[in-house]
């Protein structure tokens, strides 16, 4: 069997070099962006956390809620309406998704969004408006290793879907912050 790091390694480097990907690390996103990008990993680990984490510093959904409240919600009125936040069909399907599985299905899903956030997002962390709270985490190193603890080559089929999603959000997001290739 191929090791799980390699045999998502195409579907994560698409997912890595992304222009959306590229643009937040880019420290030029700005706070409008990046609460819409906040809103799409708020239905990701919405879903994700509604079962019990292989480690309790995992939980992110309060980190996201901190960093949208700490940037403007840029809220139109429309019609005397308030507009509702942008969320892609991509991250409502992959809420729907995630909200089928079972806790063991979900493992690769853990596994691909937390070590993102783990790994990619340090880098990112200090780049994106407001304090990037999302990207704090206690304990790193054993969360990480809650994480590998568990981590089985089988994994693959399921940790590329997840990436489809991912790169499906961020094609969406790509035409919403009219972002060129």
């Amino acid at each position: 069997m191929i090791p799980l790091k390699e045999a998502v390694a195409t579907k994560h480097q698409e997912a890595e070099q992304h222009v959306v990907n590229r643009h937040l690390m880019s420290g030029h996103v700005m706070e409008h962006e990046y609460h819409t990008y906040l809103w799409q990993q708020f239905l990701v680990f919405d879903a994700i956390e509604r079962v019990p984490l292989p480690h309790a510093s995992l939980n992110r959904l309060p980190a996201i809620l901190l960093d949208m409240r700490e940037l403007p919600t840029h809220v139109r009125r429309t019609s005397g309406e308030l507009d509702v936040p942008i969320m892609t069909n991509h991250a409502i399907e992959y809420n729907e998704y995630l909200s089928t599985l079972t806790q063991e299905e979900l493992l690769p899903h853990i596994y691909l969004n937390y070590l993102a956030l783990i790994f990619g997002g340090q880098m990112m962390k200090d780049k994106v408006p407001g304090s990037g709270k999302m990207y704090e985490f206690d304990n790193m190193k054993d969360i990480i290793m809650s994480i590998r603890s568990i981590q089985q080559d089988e994994w693959a089929d399921e940790v590329n879907k997840g990436f489809t999603y991912i790169i499906g959000i961020f094609n969406e997001l790509q035409t919403i912050f009219g972002l060129l290739s």
